[in-house]
């Protein structure tokens, strides 16, 4: 049995790249790829507590796919504004985006 401590290891590893691609990154549909496995590695830790807790309980389960809806959400949203910025700038470069300056 793989014990709690290896899921949140990777989990915090998974954070950390997702930190690091939203910070780092100037394209915005890397951007929107760090947040993406952002949550996914919130959706990691969701499971693991909820297996070492009370399986019985479906807690866990229950946030971790209002986490899958809100991710899918959050993707369709983000995509379709990227698209539309694109149709309008051209670009998707994160510090060319000033739409409040024509």
């Amino acid at each position: 049995m793989v014990p709690l401590s290896w899921y949140l290891t990777f989990a915090a590893a998974l954070f950390a790249l997702g930190l690091y691609a939203v910070l780092a990154r100037k394209n915005a549909v890397a951007i929107l790829m760090g947040v993406e496995i952002m949550l996914n590695a919130v959706i990691v830790n969701l499971v693991a507590f909820w297996r070492y807790g009370n399986p019985a309980d479906i807690a866990g389960q229950a946030f971790a796919v209002i986490v899958f809806a809100v991710a899918a959400a959050e993707a369709a949203v983000g995509l379709a504004l990227i698209i539309s910025i694109y149709r309008q700038r051209a670009t998707v470069m994160a510090e060319q985006i000033d739409l409040m300056k024509w």
